[in-house]
């Protein structure tokens, strides 16, 4: 069993520091010291002063921005948990693959306020350091949830105040004509896959995104950004 996992990147550490799990060791290039007053401000923990390439090595990739963290195992919410409040806002992600997608959906659903995401057990990315990394550290805030069968917790969550929509080019009904102002789920596919037959019909209505120009559908995190604002916007 995994006890540690890193984080990299100074928004994504920085933001580890102030999150919900335990930051285990952290190291740093002398550049990042210099150049990064919150890390000469840490004393939990003493940031240690490594060469560029032990963190290179270590992380596994360059693209650490000179900041590495060795934190506690991601802590995944309860995806019951998440609908349980009054008028909950969730993102449902069916089989996003790309952690650099992820990261940015979770970075939208944390800026618009978003109660939770959630991703199915298979298929799906997960929690990496190549999520936190593209999120800027937001899913250190954002509850996300893991679930086994996203088509059978669609169905057992939605309720009267509940309304599940699912996010397609194709519909007709648009998200400025679409009530969002109460509890809702928003139910968002791979790039060009699209939703999954049984998780589409399982989902109440269907909302598009209305596109003025010649492309035919938007990124998946930016996607879930406007229509998490659109429903924020209409409960005021």
């Amino acid at each position: 069993m995994t006890t540690r996992e890193h984080v990299y990147g100074r928004r994504a550490v920085r933001e580890a520091l102030r999150g919900r799990r335990e930051v285990l060791e952290l190291w740093a290039t002398e550049r990042a010291v210099k150049s990064e007053t919150w890390l000469r401000e840490t004393d939990r923990p003493r940031v240690q002063v490594k060469p560029e390439r032990e963190l290179s090595e270590e992380a596994g990739t360059r693209d650490h921005q000179g900041v590495l963290a060795f934190c506690e195992p991601y802590p995944y919410a309860d995806a019951y948990e998440l609908v349980a409040g009054d008028r909950p806002l969730l993102a449902c992600l069916d089989q996003v693959s790309d952690p650099r997608n992820l990261g940015a959906v979770c970075r939208s659903a944390e800026g618009a306020g978003a109660t939770g995401v959630v991703v199915p057990a298979h298929g799906s990315a997960r929690v990496t350091p190549a999520v936190c990394r593209a999120s800027a550290g937001a899913v250190e805030h954002l509850p996300i949830a893991v679930v086994t069968n996203l088509a059978r917790y669609l169905a057992e969550v939605k309720r009267n105040d509940l309304w599940v929509y699912a996010a397609a080019g194709d519909a007709p009904q648009t998200m400025w004509e679409a009530d969002l102002s109460g509890g809702a789920v928003f139910v968002f596919g791979a790039e060009g896959k699209g939703l999954r037959p049984l998780v589409r019909r399982t989902c109440d209505a269907a909302v598009s995104i209305p596109l003025a120009g010649n492309v035919e559908s938007l990124n998946v995190s930016v996607a879930a950004a406007l229509l998490l604002y659109e429903a924020k916007r209409q409960r005021g």
